[in-house]
């Protein structure tokens, strides 16, 4: 991840930029949108995470793992190259993928709420897979030959994520539209291209 080289210019892009904003905003009389992750559940005890849930997250716990994510982009771009597609542990650990357009549409009917409606509100498509499930269908929507190598788990890895959308639902009348399949394939043809371009 580009964020981890500099993890201190990350902080204070944070924490500074957090400021600035709030700063801004108050000025000018705005709404804040404050974004976060599932990583705040952690590896959850309770499935699917809804807002109230407080996580399960181990605080003396060793670094994160240096490819604890982006699996979606790693498994794409180590297919198109025809490379080894890397899982870590034996691939059962499951996740839910939300395609970035339902995400930003959720975002804009956030913004767009009573001043009273201050969240949190959990943003993401309920459908779930697992790590094997997902790099199957890489290969296979990518026509790739790449084999699939297994490599030990990281400690304190989450076994579960898949998000209770019941909120956004009735306060925000959203849910995802477009699914695993259809947003692996828009995402194939981005890099494909971006490929191309770079060859």
């Amino acid at each position: 991840m580009h964020y981890q080289y500099d993890p201190v210019q990350t902080t204070k892009t944070s924490v500074h930029g957090a400021i600035n904003m709030l700063g801004l905003a108050k000025r000018v009389k705005a709404k804040i949108l404050q974004a976060s992750t599932s990583e705040v559940y952690g590896d959850p005890k309770v499935h699917p995470q809804r807002e109230d849930y407080w996580g399960n997250v181990n605080p003396i716990g060793p670094r994160m793992h240096p490819n604890d994510g982006r699996v979606v982009s790693n498994f794409i771009v180590q297919a198109i190259k025809g490379e080894p597609i890397t899982i870590f542990g034996e691939g059962k650990q499951t996740r839910a993928f939300c395609y970035v357009d339902d995400l930003v549409e959720a975002l804009v009917r956030i913004m767009a709420t009573a001043d009273d409606f201050t969240g949190p509100v959990n943003i993401g498509n309920p459908g779930e897979f697992t790590i094997l499930q997902l790099a199957q269908k890489v290969i296979k929507l990518t026509g790739s030959r790449s084999e699939i190598v297994f490599h030990p788990l990281p400690s304190d890895d989450p076994t579960q994520r898949k998000p209770d959308i019941t909120l956004a639902r009735s306060v925000l009348g959203w849910e995802p539209g477009i699914g695993l399949e259809q947003g692996l394939l828009k995402t194939i043809d981005y890099f494909q291209h971006s490929e191309r371009r770079a060859g």
